[in-house]
């Protein structure tokens, strides 16, 4: 057999790890991802949590999937299908295997193929194999959950404490496929169970052991992979889901203003580890508060702003609704507030887990009055750090709530974040009052230039006055029902956020486009590769892709009316293609709509855009 064995080196792979929601998949597809990051390969993650999450053990709708892309050089995307499948039971190959290649190769736990679980996944006979057409030579089939049970047989562990270690034995062999140094893992491991070294050992035995079982039978597999990364730029990095990204952002900002960091914040999915992670860092002068509702979150975070913190609180869509009393509290107090949005699947409560960008016509108008309020959204998952640091350094400079729009999809998703040093960072300056304006400032002096409201911590001493949801007049700072003076505030604060200089969008690709591709947020790895895959075919294609929103860049209508076609992708409706007709006269794009709470697929987008280039 090892003659046989074939070292295939490639550009990039996918795998995919499938099982219960229970047995550890996104913990797998982490390590393995981490693994990859750190020989300096570039990584695009998707993990797929169930959106029933307490379903029935070895259901079809419990299946919890992580998707990681590899490359040898730079990736966008978690890749449309995977190379190599991992299903730890019945239910994952059932659910899973649509995401496989055609040439895949399986790893099952026969273990979890018995008569009751082939029940479960509604299997209609006693070889699933066969039954779905998979070809059995490409399967590496092996009684995982017996082999770890002997494995740890002398550990004193109980049944159920083994079998949460099946996972490892995964990351082992698929370790071995594509000829990953496990000695990175074990040091993972003993970092993640530091306070547990008695568990994170027993995770390393199975990890070994799996790694061995490859590598002693070569696991009926034809051939090893290898994945070499191509160029290297020094420095350090770190593999980072973009929540973790979005908190690292609030507190290098935080830091470069000078200025503690608040977040008043609700627990909701899938905005929850934003709250979790910050959390961590009291030590760094981060204050956290779980709030009972998130109203309250929004509102205690308007009070520690007004106190004279950074404020950010932190929400789903759902949330969002909730919290829109408080945010047009900041809006019209003119307050900086960072309002982060993890959107999900809705309406309602929705699909918890999954991704949309359904979010974005509720961020820029659903709030009652006017009430302008600039609007983010995150690219990708190492954006998620700069775009988190932007978003305070406008809600700062500005004086206004910012929203920052991420999604499921990149939240959850991880890549690898060169570590960045601050001082590459722009200043941060809040416009605080100056010393010579005591006895003459009011609460809504303004910079002639940029329209700003200068900012006056209590406790300063002169600076004395109060702010409320109330109309102010413009002059003195008092109560006012004055029509002509509300017109003039609902001006001036528009004029604000007008005012706010905010880099050009960018145009990828082929100057002489015949289709310009458009897209905000998230979908901009799907997006990018789709543009990739259609030029590298000969057709000429350019990418437009926003991350500010409102306002939106100074050159965005001369991009869209520059290019003879102009396709609008986005994950739901058409609800920035909507906003951009509004802001762009004339502008009359073609679109593409889906909204499945999954990411984009690429092949799907480079037939749909190619059906618009030859059309």
């Amino acid at each position: 057999m090892a003659e046989k064995l074939e070292v295939k080196e490639l550009d990039s792979v996918v795998v995919r790890f499938s099982g219960d929601s229970g047995d550890g998949m996104q913990l797998a597809g982490n390590i393995f991802s981490t693994v990859s990051a750190t020989v300096g390969n570039s990584i695009s993650t998707f993990p797929d949590y169930p959106a029933d999450i307490r379903a029935p053990q070895g259901s079809l709708t419990g299946v919890s999937g992580y998707q990681v892309h590899i490359g040898a050089g730079k990736v966008f995307t978690p890749g449309d299908k995977c190379d190599v499948l991992v299903a730890m039971n019945a239910a994952a190959l059932k659910t899973q295997y649509r995401f496989a290649k055609p040439n895949a190769t399986i790893i099952i736990d026969t273990d979890a193929f018995q008569k009751k679980d082939l029940e479960k996944a509604l299997f209609k006979t006693d070889d699933p194999i066969k039954e779905m057409g998979i070809d059995a030579d490409r399967v590496i089939a092996c009684p995982i959950t017996q082999m770890v049970k002997d494995c740890l047989a002398d550990s004193g562990m109980d049944n159920k404490s083994m079998l949460k270690c099946r996972n490892m034995f995964a990351v082992g062999l698929v370790c071995w496929l594509f000829s990953r140094d496990v000695e990175i893992v074990f040091t993972l491991l003993r970092e993640k169970f530091a306070k547990k070294p008695a568990l994170a050992e027993a995770n390393i035995k199975v990890v070994q052991a799996g790694y061995d079982y490859g590598h002693n039978t070569h696991s009926s597999a034809c051939n090893v992979y290898k994945v070499e990364t191509k160029e290297k730029t020094p420095g350090r990095y770190l593999d980072i889901t973009g929540n973790k990204a979005t908190a690292y952002g609030f507190i290098a900002a935080a830091e470069k203003a000078g200025l503690k960091l608040y977040l008043g914040s609700y627990p909701i999915t899938p905005a929850t580890d934003v709250l979790h992670e910050l959390s961590k860092h009291k030590s760094l002068g981060v204050t956290t508060v779980q709030c009972e509702d998130e109203i309250a979150g929004c509102a205690s975070s308007v009070g520690a702003s007004f106190a004279g913190a950074l404020a950010v609180t932190s929400t789903s869509g759902p949330g969002i609704c909730l919290k829109s009393e408080a945010m047009n509290l900041a809006v019209i107090m003119e307050l900086p507030l960072v309002v982060l949005d993890v959107q999900r699947g809705g309406p309602a409560t929705g699909l918890p887990t999954k991704s949309e960008q359904t979010d974005l016509l509720q961020v820029l108008f659903g709030r009652n009055g006017e009430s302008p309020m600039p609007v983010m959204a995150a690219t990708s998952p190492t954006d998620c750090f700069e775009s988190a640091y932007m978003a305070c350094k406008i809600a700062l400079e500005h004086m206004t709530p910012v929203v920052l729009l991420t999604d499921a999809f990149v939240a959850n998703g991880s890549g690898a974040l060169k570590l960045p040093d601050l001082k590459d960072y722009p200043e941060i300056n809040p416009p605080y009052v100056k010393p010579e304006m005591k006895g003459q400032w009011t609460p809504y002096m303004r910079n002639p230039e940029t329209g700003v409201r200068y900012w006056a911590i209590p406790g300063t001493e002169g600076f004395q006055h109060i702010l409320g949801g109330l109309e102010k007049d413009n002059a003195t700072g008092a109560i006012s029902t004055d029509p002509e003076n509300h017109n003039l505030m609902t001006h001036l604060r528009q004029e604000k956020i007008n005012k706010i200089q905010v880099p050009d969008v960018e145009v990828d690709g082929d100057e002489d486009a015949e289709l310009l591709i458009v897209g905000f947020g998230g979908t901009y790895g799907h997006l990018h590769a789709a543009m990739d895959e259609m030029r590298a075919n000969g057709k000429k294609v350019a990418l437009a892709h926003f991350k500010y929103i409102n306002p939106l860049p100074k050159n965005t209508s001369e991009v869209m009316k520059r290019f003879k076609k102009v396709v609008v992708a986005e994950q739901n409706m058409g609800q920035f293609a909507a906003y951009l007709r509004m802001k762009v006269d004339g502008f009359v794009p073609y679109q593409f709509n889906q909204v499945k709470g999954q990411p984009f697929v690429v092949n799907e987008l480079v037939e749909a855009f190619n059906a618009i280039y030859n059309g």
